[in-house]
């Protein structure tokens, strides 16, 4: 062959080099910094050393590397394996992009914003797209390899953004097709607490999230789902219900144990003596648990038969342990009432044997209110007398009249409820009535001298030896006609009055001022006239008129 045609031949196969294409060539040489290649040009090329340093080679293997120029300035072809496998991977990676499939990769290390990942080029994981849970420490994910959903890619710029979250979250939807699928009510399954909320845990179960609620976790009380378990933590659990369309499973933790309330009654039989400690104390009572799943009530009411507990934290601790009496049980609501003063005696059972009626007793008033005094009697029991047990004479409106909280006083028992634990007491009693032999004291004629006690509009109140007090009718204050009492007489006035009624059916004097110097003639038509009075206001006993008074005086008032 002619060198015309050899050179030709050569330069027709030089011109089928192109440069930024992959070719293959021959290791020539290695040397200590570069390794010389041969890929069939008039001149060969040199290649770091380093670009082969994950590659065990000899001279005469055959590489694909990445022309990139034919000639330098020295005339030496400029080739670089690194970059020939980078092309490949970009490839690789478009084509995997553009049919939508996943590539595997290895993080290399923490940048802003997420992580830096070699997937045969370098590619970023953004951090929202790392888990569906968002990581606390990125660099436990450095040095791991995981598998990525492409979702850009600048062929410019040859940036590519992954995903690992849309992979996992791929994953998780097909096994929660699978569970839906298989799963049914009943069946055992094991997950792991993955949220906790104040009603109950969501529980992931390979892919589905199932909800634990609060009322199925234990079948004794629990304030807060936290009290049972952690973010994390592996349960076994029961499938209560599966609602597919929904994609919804609801859970039960406390159905793999026994429901001890399935024999209740036969293990806790009325009056039993029980023993517990107080899990939780209310306004109302105090929550007791005698066994695991099992707790009782004890009422405010039933801790004393006669201390007065306004709230059970008075008495009670969290914690404390606690004897009681079981009083009742309600299967279907779950609930027994306990009683702790059922272990005492009632001091109520024989209360009219220790207090017989007519008996005398000393105690100190404890509290007054509008319609009478309460004295106690013991510790915890208390009697009352109501104002009209007061006094026999005085019409007392307001036991503060009389009594003050504090004061020693003796009282008369004069009845007994045991059913509703009432005692009534009197303090008129310990005295004879006044009125039972006023007829012997008072009559109709009689001049006596009083003290005005209280005005109404109708008349005053005159108050008389023995405490008792006769009513001077507005008509009988003076011969003129009177138009207000007050314009005649005071409280606290000294006044000389005539008796002309006297009522022991009504108890009730009636007195005239103006017939104090009356003859006995006069006297007659008067008490006459008095009697004819129609029933009115006017005319009323004196235990109501005195409802009406406006003025009144007491003995030591100025």
């Amino acid at each position: 062959m002619a060198n015309s045609e050899l050179l030709a031949l050569m330069e027709k196969s030089f011109k089928e080099l192109r440069e930024n294409t992959i070719v293959r060539g021959t290791i020539l040489d290695i040397k200590p910094q570069v390794v010389l290649v041969d890929i069939g040009y008039k001149s060969e090329g040199a290649i770091p050393v380093s670009e082969f340093e994950d590659d065990e080679i000899e001279v005469g293997d055959e590489v694909e590397v990445l022309l990139e120029r034919l000639e330098n300035d020295e005339g030496m072809v400029v080739l670089s394996k690194e970059k020939a496998a980078h092309k490949q991977n970009w490839d690789k990676i478009v084509k995997v992009f553009q049919d939508g499939g996943l590539v595997k990769g290895k993080v290399k290390g923490v940048v802003k914003g997420g992580l830096t990942v070699n997937v045969g080029v370098e590619a970023f994981l953004p951090g929202s797209q790392i888990d569906i849970i968002p990581p606390k420490d990125l660099n436990e994910y450095v040095g791991n390899v995981y598998e990525f959903k492409i979702v850009k890619i600048n062929d410019e710029r040859k940036n590519v953004v992954l995903s690992r979250r849309e992979v996992i979250e791929a994953e998780r939807a097909e096994q929660r097709q699978r569970f839906l699928e298989t799963v049914k009510i009943g069946d055992k399954v094991e997950g792991a607490v993955k949220n906790i909320t104040d009603f109950g845990v969501f529980v992931d179960l390979s892919g589905m999230d199932g909800l634990l609620h609060i009322t199925d976790m234990s079948w004794g009380r629990i304030n807060h789902p936290s009290e049972m378990v952690a973010v994390g933590q592996r349960l076994l659990v029961q499938i209560l219900d599966v609602n597919r369309e929904k994609e919804r499973v609801s859970l039960g933790l406390k159905q793999m144990a026994n429901n001890p309330w399935e024999n209740i009654e036969a293990r806790y039989p009325i009056g039993q003596r029980v023993k517990g400690k107080v899990t939780k104390l209310v306004a109302y009572g105090a929550f007791v648990e005698i066994e695991d799943g099992v707790e009782g009530l004890v009422h405010v009411s039933e801790l004393s038969w006669t201390k007065r507990i306004a709230r059970p934290s008075d008495v009670l601790t969290l914690g404390q342990e606690l004897e009681a009496i079981v009083l009742g049980i309600n299967k279907e609501e779950q609930k027994i009432s306990l009683g702790v003063r059922q272990l005492d005696t009632n001091p109520w059972d024989d209360i009219d044997q220790r207090y017989p009626i007519g008996l005398r007793i000393k105690g100190k008033v404890r509290n007054l209110t509008a319609y009478g005094a309460f004295v106690e009697m013991e510790e915890g029991i208390d009697g009352m007398v109501h104002v009209s047990d007061l006094s026999w004479t005085r019409k007392v409106n307001h036991p503060s009249e009389m009594l003050k909280k504090g004061d020693e006083v003796e009282a008369e028992v004069i009845e007994i409820d045991k059913g509703n634990q009432r005692i009534s007491l009197g303090m008129k009693q310990l005295d004879s009535d006044p009125w039972s032999d006023i007829d012997s004291k008072f009559h109709v004629g009689d001049l006596v001298t009083g003290t005005v006690a209280k005005i109404a509009s109708f008349g005053a109140f005159i108050q008389l030896k023995d405490d008792i007090d006769g009513l001077v009718h507005i008509s009988q204050l003076s011969e003129d006609h009177v138009t207000r009492v007050k314009d005649i007489i005071k409280v606290g006035q000294e006044v000389e009055a005539r008796v002309i009624k006297v009522d022991k059916t009504e108890r009730r004097i009636g007195l005239s001022i103006k017939a104090a110097s009356y003859d006995e003639e006069q006297l007659k038509r008067e008490t006459a006239a008095f009697e004819a009075l129609r029933p009115s206001t006017d005319m009323v006993g004196l235990e109501e008129a005195f409802k009406f008074a406006q003025e009144e005086w007491r003995p030591g008032q100025k």
